[in-house]
């Protein structure tokens, strides 16, 4: 008995420290510094939007990158343009009716393509977004940056960072956004760029 307890012990410790690595990262930040920028360029007018409203949790082991999964939510009300009148036709009914469908969602299911120099990994991350009800799988380049220790500098908290960047397009016919109307001021491809950090905290 006392030969298994002398193997159990470091065993135990061992399978603790590989398990340690792995985390959930929160993507709520309580400083607003996280955002989400879309644009659309129709031949008559330019839309530049963000948003701040964003949530969700990215699972994450720096020790197996290419395992990562998450999940990213987008306050719909929270979603900020600098013509009210724009954003008050974008939130409407006739758009994106924010008030029957206040999230933006995207489900990171799998990465591919996976290469990882030092603390940053680069790969094609594949998952399902959903918009105003309507679903499709989409596929984007996405760069995940792990910084150990980091947070603390960020939010006097101990604990790590996970940056996520990502820059995409999405059509907006595949989301039931008025297909192949207004296509003069509103383009009908969506180009998005993610800019988060998740936390773990200690």
């Amino acid at each position: 008995m006392k030969k298994l307890n002398r193997l159990a012990v470091p065993l135990l410790a061992l399978f603790s420290s590989a398990c340690i690595h792995a985390a959930d990262f929160d993507l709520k930040d309580p400083k607003g510094v996280n955002n989400i920028s879309f644009s659309l360029d129709a031949p008559l007018e330019s839309i530049q939007g963000t948003t701040t409203g964003i949530s969700g949790t990215v699972a994450y082991d720096p020790e197996a990158p290419e395992k990562t999964t998450g999940k990213v939510v987008v306050d719909a009300t929270s979603l900020h343009l600098g013509n009210g009148k724009m954003l008050e036709h974008m939130v409407g009914k006739g758009w994106l009716d924010v008030e029957k469908y206040p999230e933006i969602t995207f489900d990171l299911q799998s990465l591919s393509n996976v290469e990882t120099d030092g603390n940053k990994t680069t790969a094609t991350a594949t998952g399902v977004m959903s918009i105003k009800g309507e679903t499709k799988e989409i596929t984007a380049p996405i760069t995940l940056t792990y910084l150990e220790g980091m947070m603390e500098k960020r939010s006097r908290v101990p604990g790590d960072l996970l940056v996520v960047r990502s820059k995409f397009s999405i059509n907006r016919s595949d989301f039931g956004l008025k297909p192949g109307e207004n296509l003069d001021k509103v383009a009908e491809e969506v180009e998005v760029s993610l800019s988060l950090a998740g936390s773990y905290a200690h």
